[in-house]
């Protein structure tokens, strides 16, 4: 139900024109609430109705005009509010025009941060997002917490909204395009890192950093900001946050933050530094991991959760599915699908995971990123590679470079399709190895996102022989 206040904010789109750019499944809940709270809602798609299939079906039925097709970003001036879709350019010509003609923009997070009344706890990042928002969720679930998990993990909770209380907790993974439009910051905000990622979308590395920076830039007193004192981008950021800057590190010593001494995190935050867990109460594999629990410890002294709670989800915490998870062991042979490794940066972490031998296979859609730093540890610590996919090439010139400034050869294979990098990578690898599936890269030229690429992989490992 919703509250006083809830609902003084609907009364302000009743009988306004608002244009949702984009049908799908982060836009579908704000034209339903567009439609329960009085708006007239034209949606609006480059696709035509054949194309947008079950997402079209799924909204038909509601009192909404449609604007399919090449023409669909026309005369927007002529509304008073536009909904763009993550990951639409927000410099295009006519979504400027509109914001100079005064039509208010916002998202679905942006509608959604607005109504909540529950604490909002965001977590982003370049890597990580997705392991440290589950992580975060299932912490203070076990502190017997009402937990809402959603935002970029792929549950939009605009449809949730009026059922979380004042005594619940919403975390939210978010990612650059959620984040760049955004008025209004969560309670705690955790950038993660930050490394080159979506320049085939974003301008320029500083626009992707400004764009994450809005998960704190617009807090108030008593908010707080987390970050990671070890990462170039976010170390700087500290400067730009109004209040309650906490930094985690795992290789020095922060005050009033969190960081290793040994084989211990610590927490100093509030005046009191506490053990919050050993190295050794991690379960899940790679140095990555150690900052993602890093920033963990952080967000739950801060919302008071005990760290018994912590250790306990630590220990038994394996993964989130297409995340360095296993997936068979044939012939001595273990295979780890790591699909969700779309950047460099996440698979140099992917293979810097494994002490043993890893045979690699990457490569698929551009995100207009450099392999160079991917070519340099391939070299230094990869025992085959397997290329695969349009920027196969891009990452076989990497490696070359490599090897020349390095003064070391590396095994490289191309292969022709998917299921022969995966079949040819079984061959190059011997019993005690580990074949990782760790792309690099977008899937976009074989599969329609990183899961369907994951499961495939998974799909042909467990039927080799």
């Amino acid at each position: 139900m919703a509250t006083e206040r809830q609902r003084q904010y609907i009364e302000g789109f009743k009988g306004k024109k608002a244009a949702v750019l984009g049908i799908g499944i982060s836009n579908t809940p704000v034209i339903r609430f567009l439609v329960e709270a009085g708006a007239e809602v034209t949606a609006c798609d480059m696709k035509e109705e054949e194309q947008l299939g079950a997402a079209y079906r799924d909204i038909a039925d509601l009192p909404i005009e449609f604007r399919l097709g090449e023409r669909y970003l026309q005369d927007l001036d002529e509304f008073d509010m536009i909904f763009p879709t993550p990951g639409m350019p927000l410099d295009l010509p006519e979504l400027v025009q509109a914001r100079r003609s005064g039509v208010w923009q916002s998202n679905e997070i942006g509608l959604f941060l607005d109504l909540c009344e529950a604490p909002v706890i965001g977590i982003t990042g370049s890597d990580g997002k997705t392991t440290t928002t589950t992580l975060v969720g299932e912490v203070l679930r076990a502190g017997e917490k009402e937990v809402f998990v959603g935002g970029n993990i792929g549950n939009p909770l605009l449809s949730e909204v009026f059922g979380i209380t004042r005594d619940s907790v919403v975390v939210l993974e978010l990612s650059s395009f959620q984040l760049q439009p955004l008025r209004k910051s969560p309670h705690i905000g955790v950038i993660l890192n930050l490394s080159p990622n979506h320049l085939d979308h974003h301008r320029s590395m500083d626009e992707y950093a400004k764009a994450k920076e809005n998960i704190f830039r617009h807090q108030k007193p008593g908010d707080y900001a987390i970050l990671n004192r070890d990462n170039l981008w976010t170390g700087r950021m500290g400067d730009m946050c109004r209040e309650g800057l906490v930094f985690f590190s795992r290789h020095e010593e922060v005050p009033g933050g969190v960081y290793v001494k040994g084989d211990e995190i610590v927490v100093d935050i509030g005046g009191k530094s506490e053990v919050a867990l050993c190295l050794g109460d991690i379960r899940l594999p790679g140095e990555h991991n150690i900052e993602n629990i890093l920033a963990v410890s952080a967000v739950t002294a801060l919302v008071g959760c005990d760290f018994a709670y912590l250790r306990s989800v630590a220990r038994e915490f394996a993964g989130v599915e297409h995340r360095i998870q296993f997936v068979a062991e044939r012939q001595g042979v273990k295979f780890y699908d790591d699909s969700s490794a779309t950047t460099p940066s996440r698979s140099i972490a992917g293979i810097k995971s494994f002490r043993g031998p890893v045979v690699l296979i990457a490569g698929g859609s551009s995100k207009k990123l450099s392999f160079e730093s991917l070519g340099e540890v391939i070299v230094e610590r990869v025992k085959s590679t397997v290329l695969v996919g349009h920027t196969a090439g891009e990452i076989k010139a990497a490696i070359e470079k490599a090897e020349m400034n390095l003064g070391k050869k590396a095994r490289t294979v191309m292969s022709g399709d998917f299921e022969e990098a995966v079949h040819t990578a079984f061959l190059e690898a011997s019993p005690g190895d580990v074949v990782l599936l760790s792309p690099a890269c977008a899937s976009f030229d074989f599969f329609s996102n990183y899961r369907a690429r994951g499961e495939r992989f998974k799909e042909i490992a467990k039927g080799m022989r």
